[in-house]
């Protein structure tokens, strides 16, 4: 066994070391989100959630991007760095999110609509997001809502449960459509009682992407980075995390004197929620595209354009409301 770790560690090192070389050779960057696995973490140039880091990316001179997390990250990525060649680890890589939405659909919806405004989570599709009046993200969802008048008739996709969370803070009454994501789904509201039973001082941190029942029993509702940032912030020691396990490395290294603790799915024994997609991507995988410049994210350059527009709009949004500078 220590032969076999050892040996593991070594390949490891090697990758690693691979790399990092054939990232000074092409010009590349690699993105991480925080639900990758911790190696991939420690290899990626930029740790963050889907949109932030594709937005690095376009402002870096990079030649190459390497998109670590799901297939819809490399879209938005590409949307934003049309020049740029982006590559995925694994083509796989899907998303339950995204692919409750497709733009068929989502079109007959908007279609059996008229006169609502399309505003799209960003985690969805190119082809989405191209149908889409404005983007949002999970920690600006709330605000760009609100920034509409009071009887703007509104379609919301493609999460139900980030969608009634909205609802219930705006008191709007969105359209939703009627998608979620397979991990935040599984928690179990049960365990997550029984864990509050047995750590009565944790802080309960937990994603709008969670349901309803499992929200009420948060102290922090908010998108990863803003989960991150509380747990930094605060001055609590002990936290029961409710969204995917990935974060609990950054948590950790940010703050290596608190303790973490993840909330465990209903379906299983396992006591984290991992994402099978998100952890598709490896250190052999991301040597792989890298050196082979494969598997490679193309989107039509009609629905960049289109793309863009609502991710633009976003921004104005949000430069308006004093989110951003």
């Amino acid at each position: 066994m220590t032969v076999d770790k050892s040996n593991a560690d070594a390949r490891r090192q090697e990758l690693m070391k691979e790399i990092e070389r054939l990232k000074k050779e092409k010009n590349a960057i690699i993105l991480g989100h925080y639900y990758q696995r911790d190696e991939v973490q420690e290899i990626s140039d930029f740790i963050g959630d889907s949109l932030a880091l594709a937005q690095k990316a376009a402002q870096t001179d990079a030649d190459i991007i390497v998109s670590c997390g799901v297939n819809f990250m490399g879209e938005t990525a590409k949307i934003l760095s049309p020049g740029k060649k982006v590559l995925v680890p694994d083509l796989n890589a899907g998303c339950s999110l995204a692919d409750s939405c497709t733009a068929e659909d989502l079109q007959k919806f908007i279609d059996e609509n008229p006169g609502y405004t399309v505003i799209s989570y960003a985690n969805t599709t190119a082809d989405v997001k191209a149908l889409t009046d404005v983007i949002v993200t999970s920690s600006n969802a709330v605000q760009i809502v609100n920034s509409f008048p009071e009887d703007e008739k509104i379609l919301f996709s493609p999460d139900r449960n980030l969608g009634n969370y909205i609802n219930s803070l705006t008191g709007r009454n969105m359209r939703l459509w009627d998608g979620a994501c397979i991990i935040h789904e599984k928690f179990s509201v049960e365990k997550l009682v029984n864990l509050k039973k047995e750590h009565p001082d944790a802080k309960v941190l937990a994603h709008p992407e969670c349901k309803k029942s499992l929200l009420a029993l948060a102290d922090k509702i908010g998108s990863t980075k803003g989960l991150l940032d509380y747990a930094i912030q605060s001055d609590a020691k002990k936290f029961i995390v409710v969204t995917e396990s990935g974060i609990l490395y950054e948590m950790k290294k940010a703050c290596p004197d608190k303790e973490f603790i993840p909330a465990p799915p209903d379906d299983s024994t396992c006591a984290c929620n991992e994402c099978h997609f998100m952890r598709l991507n490896t250190l052999e995988k991301i040597y792989d595209c890298l050196k082979n410049e494969s598997p490679e994210i193309t989107v039509d350059p009609e629905i960049c354009e289109k793309a863009v527009r609502p991710i633009n709009r976003m921004l104005e949004i949000s430069k308006n409301l004093g989110l951003i500078k």
